[in-house]
């Protein structure tokens, strides 16, 4: 089911999809993403929650509106969306972009999120991304980028296809000016976090299990086999991995070691030296 929230502030109007019952489950696009993007985890999801797909500014059938994109934008809104519709606190998933946008939401307004998955995404600077993730900012990585999502806006967007270059260049000028976020934010996240990615994909690895062993609760879950779109390549699996996660209960660690905490300790340590 598909249905528009009027989000206080410059006049947006969020699109998003609904299925399920149960307590709420919001779902967060990537770059170019939309509500389907999310299609493979639907069905297992929507079996034990009411799953919300929204899509952001610029993004599917949501009008772009006035003014240049932040994470911290992209966060209000999602923000006003979960207050729109009275959902929090939620178990909040962001994929890619959206787990950058998720993670703002969580340390803005941590009442409104209960449980929160970094999925492909969401360094705490851009040195923890690949080198390969960093070029598609930049030419020729940038066009290549833009044009695999293009067919998609041009075929959704309300704003029409003439718009596209607008929203590809506010949304590239948020990636790479972007905030960093700090280690010491992370460690004071107030709920559990579970960090989740590709054995191949756009963050270093020793970068992801640093951010899981900063948090207070974190776990880390790297998808063996996957590259950028492991909810796409392994979708039981990932869908698997979020349901364990959504069930409120403590991490079964009978015989615990330290692997996660000694990550976070040499980030900090490689932090310091710098």
């Amino acid at each position: 089911m598909g249905a528009y929230a009027a989000i206080d502030g410059d006049g947006l109007s969020m699109y998003y999809e609904v299925v399920g019952e149960g307590e709420p489950v919001v779902l967060v696009h990537g770059t170019g993403g939309y509500a389907g993007s999310w299609a493979a985890q639907l069905d297992l999801l929507a079996d034990w929650y009411r799953v919300y797909t929204p899509e952001c500014r610029g993004h599917g059938r949501t009008a772009d509106v006035e003014g240049p994109y932040s994470y911290e934008v992209f966060a209000d809104d999602l923000a006003g969306f979960i207050e729109a519709l009275d959902l929090g606190p939620v178990r909040l998933a962001g994929w890619s972009n959206g787990a950058s946008v998720a993670l703002r939401l969580a340390l803005r307004r941590p009442d409104l999120v209960s449980r929160l998955v970094l999925l492909s995404g969401a360094t705490t600077s851009r040195e923890g991304e690949t080198a390969a993730a960093t070029a598609l900012s930049v030419e020729p990585g940038r066009s290549w980028l833009a044009e695999t999502w293009r067919p998609l806006y041009e075929a959704l967007s309300p704003d029409g296809p003439e718009h596209f270059p607008v929203v590809e260049e506010k949304l590239n000028r948020m990636w790479r000016e972007a905030a960093p976020v700090a280690m010491e934010q992370i460690a004071a996240l107030p709920m559990p976090l579970l960090v989740m990615q590709g054995d191949d994909d756009c963050v270093e690895i020793a970068h992801a299990a640093a951010m899981a062993g900063t948090a207070p609760d974190g776990r880390l879950a790297v998808v063996p086999g996957t590259s950028h779109v492991s909810p796409m390549e392994k979708p039981e699996l990932v869908s698997l991995l979020l349901l364990d996660f959504f069930e409120e209960k403590p991490p079964t660690r009978y015989f615990p070691l330290g692997s996660l905490r000694s990550a976070a300790e040499a980030a900090c340590t490689i932090a310091r030296a710098a």
